[in-house]
């Protein structure tokens, strides 16, 4: 028997084409900014999958949430290494 729910990942392609006119309004490089968005969709998609939740945009918008947190922690780390070395000279 094969699965009768489509997949995470065939929900997420489905949401991401029905914003394509979306997309195509956008400027250019907004256009760049929104397909990272649905890149960060597709990163964490094992664990939506897992969640199995009714709708495919909450899951999307917590994935974008972690990617954002984990860049903000990155960025933030980057900025305390770079006044440290600032004080030490």
């Amino acid at each position: 028997m094969g699965r009768t729910n489509p997949t995470y990942r065939d929900m997420l392609r489905g949401t991401e084409e029905r914003w394509s006119s979306y997309r195509r309004a956008l400027r250019k490089h907004d256009g760049e900014h929104f397909d990272r968005l649905f890149e960060h969709g597709r990163a964490h998609a094992d664990a939506a999958g897992y969640l199995n939740h009714q709708s495919v945009e909450i899951p999307l918008l917590m994935s974008i949430l972690v990617e954002h947190e984990r860049r903000i922690a990155d960025l933030e780390r980057t900025v305390e290494e770079l006044a440290i070395s600032q004080t030490m000279r």
